[in-house]
């Protein structure tokens, strides 16, 4: 298998990749890059009202103190958030600290996004707009911060202003600006004006509260968006519905990097509602008409022609084929070497040996891939579910050939993201081509759910070789990891691939602190990673590679600690003395739930943890097996250091949703290759986990006060390890291919 691009679909990516696997880049290319410039950027315009307030930025509302916050004369305070929401809540999050520092009243907070062409025109004032990562506060929480003390600041002032006081005398609660000595107060709504004629702070006069401070931020407040979630009243864009709209429905060559050959539009024209077929790229055509069922009805009636190719003699099996060849293919594949791992292992009383795999897996969001375009003359505007509002203006712009400038973005609430809807914009060049043979009209694109299952960007399939050396006291004298597996990077940043190693796809088994270190000390370590690339495009997935990287360490630990004859909690503490923030959440799980006592009969624990996405997790897994094979995952219970918590039932909830997740992926997900094609077309061959399978769930929140991590991903890596070592506990066989429900393991 080679290291081949698939080159199936007209992908927005951060570069555009050339035949020869080489790059340029595009012209989306400077937006997406500085959007990881984040906080930087943001300040500067915050503090340079002139540099807002240019011709070609649009006019201050009245009512704007800064960029952030608007208030309105009823105390209303209106705070922007423009990173997207998909449900982790990031919204309020961000709100909960712009209100802290602005010393606001929150019952009276509300929110506004700003559009991506609003935040290109004030020459991206409010910072990156995407949210994937984990990075959505983590990135974001300094300049945000920043923005409600300045607005507070200069509420102050106006105040000050209007009463003629100096600013040290007044004081501010719940939006409330008192000077105690004269008796007289003044709510923001009736200085907001005032303070938006005023020139903000210098930067280096913003001084931040300690989170210890904290009355708004760090605590469980309600989220700004459940109510019209509840009611009804949050439109998605699938339910979009514009004047004069028209639908439509595509369908891609079911065989990665095949093409579209002919169709035969003569045989759907007559049919109802349709209005036309559309060629929309090499491999793609569509069908619009008057309602998204009917052109979906009309495009499988289509007759199409496909030159598939020759990646339609590929199947799973000559991909596992790849990988295993990978895992002993001679070459330089080191990332990570300390010592002569290899000659410790070979010269040590015991050797461990194991050989783990994971399968790709779909994103499978509630809402499948859709937007609405709508190109009018020299214009171009789109309604999108998108976790990057940047990347698909920069995508509106290619695709329209329309300058940035004259396109626009509106970032609807997302039915699901998890990586699916971030720098891979496929689904926008499909509505852009559309909407461009029908000027004027407002274009709603929408994938049918076999659509998305099968032209998805998969979480990458892997396996690993994990090889360890014991001593004769059970002490571990050398580690071997090798992973062979696709690589994210070769279809989305392949310029980040340096002399053939992807360090990306060892992510969690980082030297580095700070985002995905491995928490143990080993006496000599060798990491290595063999790129095999398929014709299946992969992307992110809730997790990435800590997923896999989690479940192949903590399994493989576990199988070394029984080969030591030893705990696993007290194996795994001897290897993490250096690494304490990583001994202490598996310390607080440990304790929380419940090691070393007795469970009812039947039942067995497992144990985890490991880092990523910034944040420090650990678990512990409580399930019982059947003679047949039947998994009840009983309980389980996590531990998580993300430094700061700032909406600690928000984390909570975040945790609970992972694992859905991971339970649902270890145990029944799984895309399997037959011919060049996905198998797997909807959820009746691609089971998810039901709510009946969750686990009681409980948490302990452990925050040092000393950085910021994330929250969304971090946890989801150490629930799939538990629950295999609890498996293991229970019938004393590793569980190694995934998903389990392959062999005989079902989740019940």
């Amino acid at each position: 298998m080679t290291n081949s691009i698939s080159k199936s679909k007209s992908v927005t990516r951060n570069v555009m990749l050339k035949s020869n696997g080489s790059f340029k880049p595009a012209r989306r290319q400077f937006l997406i890059a500085t959007s990881a410039v984040g906080a930087g950027l943001a300040l500067g315009l915050m503090n340079s009202r002139p540099a807002m307030a240019q011709a070609s930025a649009p006019a201050l509302a009245a009512d704007e103190v800064n960029v952030w916050v608007v208030i309105k004369p009823d105390d209303t305070v209106v705070i922007r958030i423009v990173r997207s929401e998909m449900g982790q809540g990031t919204r309020t999050g961000l709100a909960q600290l712009v209100a802290e520092e602005l010393d606001c009243d929150w019952k009276k907070v509300t929110y506004e996004s700003p559009s991506a062409g609003q935040n290109l025109a004030r020459k991206r004032a409010w910072g990156a707009m995407a949210t994937g990562g984990s990075r959505g506060i983590r990135d974001s929480h300094d300049y945000v911060r920043r923005g409600g003390a300045a607005a507070r600041m200069m509420l102050l002032q106006a105040a000050a202003d209007q009463f003629k006081v100096p600013v040290s005398e007044l004081t501010v609660s719940n939006g409330v600006i008192t000077h105690a000595s004269t008796n007289r107060s003044v709510s923001y709504g009736k200085v907001a004006d005032a303070a938006a004629k005023l020139t903000p702070p210098e930067a280096k006069s913003i001084v931040l509260k300690k989170p210890k401070d904290w009355k708004i931020a760090g605590t469980a407040v309600p989220r700004l968006d459940t109510a019209d979630k509840v009611n009804g009243a949050k439109v998605f864009s699938i339910d979009l519905r514009l004047p004069g709209m028209l639908c439509a429905a595509v369908k891609s060559c079911p065989v990665f990097g095949g093409k579209l050959v002919s169709f035969d539009e003569a045989k759907v024209k007559a049919m109802r509602g349709v209005k036309g077929v559309v060629k929309v790229n090499d491999s793609t055509v569509a069908v619009v008409a008057d309602t998204w069922w009917r052109a979906k009805t009309a495009l499988e009636n289509l007759p199409i022609d496909w030159d598939l190719g020759a990646n339609a003699k590929v199947s799973s099996t000559t991909i596992a084929a790849a990988l295993k060849e990978g895992l002993g293919a001679e070459g330089d594949y080191w990332q990570r070497k300390e010592g002569d791992a290899l000659a410790a292992i070979k010269g040590s009383a015991k050797t461990v040996e194991a050989v783990y795999s994971s399968q790709f897996v779909a994103h499978a969001t509630m809402e499948p891939m859709n937007c609405v375009v709508q190109i009018s003359g020299d214009r171009a505007y789109a309604w999108v579910p998108t976790q990057n509002a940047e990347a698909s203006i920069a995508a509106l712009s290619e695709a329209s050939g329309l300058p940035l400038a004259n396109c626009d973005i509106k970032t609807m609430d997302l039915g699901g993201g998890l990586g699916r809807r971030g720098g891979t914009q496929d689904f926008m060049h499909h509505a852009v081509a559309i909407a461009k043979l029908y000027p004027n009209v407002p274009i709603k694109m929408v994938w049918s759910r076999e659509e998305d299952m099968t032209h998805d960007f998969y979480r990458p399939i892997s396996m690993a070789k994990m090889s360890a050396g014991l001593d004769d006291k059970g002490n571990v004298t050398g580690f071997h990891i090798r992973v062979s597996g696709q690589s994210i990077n070769a279809y989305l940043s392949p310029s980040a691939i340096k002399n053939n190693k992807d360090v990306r796809q060892l992510q969690g088994y980082y030297e580095e602190p700070g985002d995905a270190q491995l928490g143990y000390t080993f006496p000599s370590l060798l990491t290595e990673y063999v790129m095999r690339n398929s014709h299946v495009p992969v992307g992110p997935w809730r997790g990435v590679n800590t997923n896999q990287n989690g479940i192949y360490m903590e399994c493989f630990i576990e199988e070394c600690a029984r080969a030591a004859g030893r705990d696993s909690l007290a194996f795994r503490r001897d290897l993490m003395k250096n690494h304490p923030k990583h001994l202490a959440v598996l310390g607080a799980v440990a304790q929380k739930g419940d090691w070393g006592k007795a469970l009812p009969a039947g039942q067995h624990r497992g144990i985890a943890q490991f880092m990523g996405y910034g944040s420090y997790s650990a678990a512990t897994a409580e399930v019982s097996v059947s003679a047949s094979g039947q998994v009840k995952v009983h309980r389980m219970v996590f531990a998580l250091n993300s430094g700061h918590f700032v909406n600690p039932s928000q984390v909570k909830a975040q945790i609970e949703g992972s694992v859905v997740m991971a339970l649902s992926a270890i145990f029944n997900e799984d895309i399997t290759i037959e011919n060049g094609q996905v198998k797997e077309t909807n959820y009746h061959s691609y089971p998810l986990a039901k709510l009946k399978d969750t686990p009681k769930v409980e948490c302990v929140l452990v925050p040092s006060h000393d950085f910021w991590g994330g929250v969304g991903e971090p946890t989801i890596c150490v629930v799939g390890p538990a629950v295999l070592n609890a498996i293991f506990a229970a019938t004393g066989k590793p569980a190694r291919d995934l998903p389990l429900r392959k062999h005989g393991l079902t989740l019940v």
